[in-house]
């Protein structure tokens, strides 16, 4: 039997397209918004206390801000390509809407970071002191601005409210002023914000501990006392104190959100637990196989009640399932379209999500407690353990992105459930381009594909080798600043020569 070509779709190669370039760009994503408002706190820290280890930490963490924040742009630049290239039937339909948000961040929150971030650069000796930590604080604001506007377009597809179709363009438009503060008042937005940037912080924590403890090692096994003490214990507590604090905000607005999404988007939090039909005091799956759909879901090691609580706050109450939610979008939206997301990868991207991130913040417990009392790390072997970590909020961040993506799957925008006569909702299928050939498509994949895999060996290259470099002194008259012992004693230079 010979071998029959199997004709490219274009909206599958579009999907891969796009989940390729943004699970990429988000891994870069948490680490500038959370590490640029850690990086002005050191700032002020040594601005506060005078202590020139503060100045020394900035820099260094501002040296990997700079390379995270560059690699960060160019990859992003490509996402809003894509709407217009791939998904312009989405485009057309929702741009009224999508591009206020997205016209914000540009013009607003990235003009207004890489502005005072080239100040902050090229300012450090020509501005004061004051002017200059002024001008990394607003660059932590317009990194955060950003994400508040971008996470606004993406709840919208998430709960479109503030909406209306036109009848005679068949597109959705804004209802009136009134209609853009509902966009930004969206109830999934704000949850949202918090979770990321709770999130985001996590990350930076983690990149600040694993870097710090892995330093604090090699400076105290040479008998470099003052450098591990002052400088990297420090820096290992201020990251394990983030890491705890971020873990549960990150945990809280969850949860939060959590039930947001189960009251909104029933069918996605239904296929995070798998739970296939309707039922009172549902419980949390540790490991599940199969599919409800046609009957072969398996359920290893079930907690009762478990879901009902994180879904209601109740552990008795009633929680729809799989096959329910399916019945209800074919009769509300069409039958024939199978409204049911991607199980496996729900499931598991959500489990890999909760694992990761409370791995990530019992890391940062251990860190503070095994460097209690002024104690020093000395093991090489938990040294390389603390730099090896730093990979775990980054993927925990991107399995929650791809659980949120893939969960809300057919749709691209997802219909309110809580307004059923609305028409503002659209499936994934009917948003992808049908001018641009599946060839085009598979073309810029592969080119973007391996473009980002080139990029993302300079950035891990650039990081490591800031990071093995370790800090410098930034100014001349180190050696004589005070050191945390009093007034009367002097600091030695801070230099790290290995």
């Amino acid at each position: 039997m010979g071998l029959v070509p199997m004709a490219l779709d274009s909206l599958d190669v579009a999907r891969w397209q796009f989940g390729i370039t943004t699970v990429y760009h988000f891994i870069l994503v948490p680490l500038t918004i959370g590490l640029s408002p850690l990086v002005a706190l050191m700032e002020t820290l040594h601005l506060r206390t005078g202590k020139e280890q503060w100045r020394t930490a900035a820099h260094f963490f501002g040296n990997l801000l700079l390379i995270n924040f560059a690699l960060g742009v160019a990859t992003g630049i490509v996402q809003e390509f894509q709407f217009g290239m791939n998904w312009s039937e989405y485009s057309r339909f929702v741009g009224n809407i999508f591009g206020a948000p997205l016209a914000f961040e540009a013009l607003l929150a990235f003009f207004m970071e890489s502005t005072f971030l080239g100040l902050w650069i090229f300012g450090r000796d020509r501005l004061s002191p004051k002017l200059h930590n002024l001008c990394i604080w607003m660059v932590a604001l317009g990194t955060n601005i950003s994400a508040f506007f971008i996470l606004a377009a993406n709840s919208w597809m998430q709960h479109p409210v503030g909406a209306v179709v036109n009848p005679e363009t068949g597109r959705a438009e804004l209802d009136g002023i009134g209609g853009f503060f509902e966009v930004l008042g969206n109830k999934i937005l704000w949850v949202t914000v918090a979770h990321v940037i709770s999130s985001a912080f996590l990350v930076a924590g983690a990149l600040i501990l694993g870097v710090s403890a892995w330093w604090m090692v090699k400076a105290a096994r040479a008998q470099q006392d003052f450098e591990a003490r002052h400088v990297w214990r420090r820096m290992t507590r201020f990251g394990a104190v983030t890491m705890l604090i971020a873990g549960f905000l990150t945990l809280g607005s969850g949860h939060v959100q959590g039930q947001l999404v189960a009251e909104e988007q029933p069918a996605k939090m239904a296929a995070a637990e798998m739970l296939c039909e309707t039922e009172s005091g549902a419980g949390f799956t540790v490991a599940a196989f199969g599919s409800c759909a046609d009957g072969t879901a398996t359920h290893l090691l079930t907690v009762p009640y478990v879901y009902s609580f994180m879904a209601t706050n109740d552990p008795h109450a009633e929680i729809m399932g799989l096959n329910d939610a399916q019945e209800m979008y074919a009769e509300r939206y069409g039958a024939g379209v199978d409204y049911t997301p991607n199980e496996m990868v729900t499931f598991w991207s959500f489990r890999l999500m909760i694992g990761l991130g409370t791995l990530a913040v019992a890391i940062g417990a251990a860190a503070l407690w095994l460097t209690r009392r002024d104690r020093l790390v000395t093991s090489r072997l938990l040294g390389r353990l603390a730099l090896g970590s730093v990979w775990l909020p980054f993927v925990a961040s991107s399995f929650g992105w791809i659980m949120t993506e893939i969960g809300r799957q057919p749709w691209v925008v997802v219909p309110n459930l809580a307004d059923p006569v609305s028409q503002v909702y659209m499936l994934t299928a009917d948003g992808v381009s049908s001018v641009v050939s599946s060839g085009t498509v598979l073309t810029s994949l592969i080119v973007f594909t391996l473009l980002y895999a080139a990029l993302g060996v300079i950035w891990f290259l650039l990081l490591r080798r800031y990071v093995r470099e370790g800090v410098q002194a930034q100014v001349a008259d180190a050696a004589d600043a005070t050191t945390d012992n009093g007034p009367g004693e002097q600091m030695p230079p801070l230099s790290f020569q290995y």
